[in-house]
């Protein structure tokens, strides 16, 4: 079992940044593909990037150049930072957690970042 708690998210104007944190419970943070995806009013969740349990990370085209996904696995958590941020960033994001790079298994209750203009 793995818990996740995201935490960082907020109101900001276009431009600015956040950094997101997501703290997992277990021993085995170290094999699991950590992944933020991120859902708007409305729409479904899409992905927004991830970072491997071997070094490897992917970002959609979308943040591509703005977002920045780290991890630390000596606290169990996973970051996300957040340059020049838009209106069309706003959303609820959430944490995943995949073993191994398998299916998304464990996913946080999300954090609110609301973009404005």
């Amino acid at each position: 079992q793995m818990q996740l708690v995201e935490s960082g998210g907020g109101l900001v104007q276009a431009g600015g940044s956040l950094r997101l944190s997501c703290a997992a419970s277990g021993r085995t943070f170290s094999l699991y593909t950590m992944g933020w995806f991120r859902q708007a009013s409305g729409k479904e969740r899409e992905f927004v990037t991830d970072i491997g349990w071997v070094p490897r990370t992917s970002y959609a085209d979308s943040v591509k150049g703005r977002f920045t996904i780290s991890r630390d696995n000596t606290k169990n958590t996973v970051y996300l930072q957040m340059n020049s941020l838009k209106p069309e960033d706003t959303g609820v994001y959430y944490c995943g957690a995949a073993f191994r790079g398998g299916p998304y298994s464990y996913w946080g209750q999300g954090t609110q970042v609301t973009v404005s203009a």
